[in-house]
């Protein structure tokens, strides 16, 4: 596929930004070649500057589950921008946002408005650590909770793409306050708890793990980690920024019935724009400033245009029959994977939950991080390029996930599915 725009563009890029992308999985490191730069959007489908176009499942990672330039968020965005772009004071549209979200999420009595997930997790760890009184967090290894410093240990997503778990520039004095447990592996947890008692202020985890490739809960895991939680005196926290309102309306504990005591959001909340949101509890909650002495504060939190994005992004959700379709188009996506590999005598392993997914290079199956790592990240590198070359785009790491949209098409879809056959045969 001919881009030789992306590739005049991506030497400038890498002149003026380090490593030509600001955020380090876009640059192609774990696939090779030169990513493109995409000019427009519409649907389920983006164009580069080149003209190529792609049917997308990578879905700005997540967010655009109405699909790119969805006409109602346009609109939204578009009316807000004319009455102005920020104030740094209340508005009624922050409001109506934080209201749709308390009615949706089981977990959620107060909540917070922010600019990013990362924002999102940083705050609620501050919380969790301001309400109990202790310092240490528990996290698992190969879930992603966003850049702060004392998250980046054994992390996930673009850290484990790039082989950095653990970022230089973290004191190890951040790091000593963060503990990490196996995923699905309850027995690590609590050996933790065991070890570190009335030392652990929340225990941190994606219900549904997408920044090691989607790893679904293994029954019982979620519901162990509220008992163990619980009788460790620790808050747990849901961290839902790619699960909220994309495996079901209400997220993940609404899917499997377990609530947490804190929950982070982000990326669908904004319909494309940047946000996020923690909350939870009201006593919990009523440790933030100015009702309580743990301090957050954000001159673009609840900015009019994510705001406004995201109103019209959730109201569209919650219409009749919109989890009915993505479930089945995830389906579709999943059933031609493994279709693809059967005929193509592939070792493939399929993930899904709902309309995200991943296929892993491995036998399986995956269930930990150490299963993920174990897969072909050099095979799956000559997948990406098949995909792409076919005119289907994937996220460049074989720890991340695809996303269906209510945007795309059966034959979206179906013509996904042949280009998989074809990628793997190649």
């Amino acid at each position: 596929m001919d881009n030789p725009r992306s590739e005049a563009l991506f030497a400038r890029a890498k002149a003026v930004i380090p490593g030509g992308v600001n955020s380090p999985v876009r640059s192609f490191g774990a696939v090779g070649g030169t990513p493109p730069f995409i000019a427009r959007g519409a649907g389920a489908r983006v164009w580069d500057v080149d003209g190529n176009s792609y049917v997308d499942f990578l879905g700005s990672w997540g967010p655009l589950v109405l699909g790119h330039a969805h006409p109602a968020v346009v609109e939204a965005v578009q009316r807000a921008a004319a009455d102005g772009t920020s104030f740094g004071a209340p508005t009624e549209r922050e409001v109506r946002l934080a209201e749709l979200i308390v009615a949706a999420v089981p977990s959620i009595e107060l909540l917070r408005l922010v600019s990013s997930g990362t924002e999102a997790v940083m705050s609620a760890v501050r919380i969790a650590r301001a309400f109990t009184g202790r310092a240490k967090v528990l996290k698992f290894n190969g879930n992603y909770h966003g850049h702060a410093d004392g998250m980046l240990v054994k992390a996930g997503s673009g850290a484990a793409t790039l082989g950095v778990p653990t970022s230089a520039g973290v004191p190890e004095t951040y790091a000593a306050e963060t503990l990490v447990a196996e995923y699905n592996d309850l027995g690590s947890v609590g050996a933790l708890l065991e070890a570190h008692v009335n030392h652990i202020a929340a225990i941190i985890v994606e219900p549904v793990a997408g920044n090691m490739g989607v790893v679904p809960p293994e029954p019982g895991f979620l519901e162990g980690l509220r008992r163990l939680a619980d009788d460790a005196g620790a808050l747990l926290i849901f961290d839902e920024v790619i699960t909220g309102f994309r495996v079901a309306y209400g997220g993940a504990q609404a899917r499997y019935g377990v609530t947490p005591d804190l929950t982070c959001l982000g990326k669908i909340i904004g319909g494309g724009l940047p946000v996020g949101a923690f909350g939870g509890r009201a006593d919990v909650m009523e440790m933030v400033a100015p009702l309580g002495p743990a301090y957050q504060a954000g001159t673009l939190s609840g900015n009019p245009l994510a705001v406004a994005a995201g109103t019209a992004c959730l109201e569209a959700l919650a219409k009749p029959g919109t989890y009915e379709a993505l479930e089945a188009l995830g389906a579709q996506a999943e059933a031609g994977l493994r279709a693809a590999a059967e005929a193509t005598g592939t070792a493939l392993t399929i993930n899904r939950v709902g309309s995200m997914f991943t296929a892993f290079f491995t036998e399986g199956p995956v269930r930990t991080w150490a299963d993920a790592a174990g897969s072909d990240t050099e095979r799956y590198a000559v997948f990406f390029h098949g995909l792409l070359e076919r005119g289907v785009y994937v996220a460049p790491s074989q720890f991340e996930s695809a996303f269906v949209s209510l945007a795309h098409t059966t034959e979206d879809v179906a013509l996904a599915a042949k280009a998989a056959a074809g990628a793997l045969g190649g």
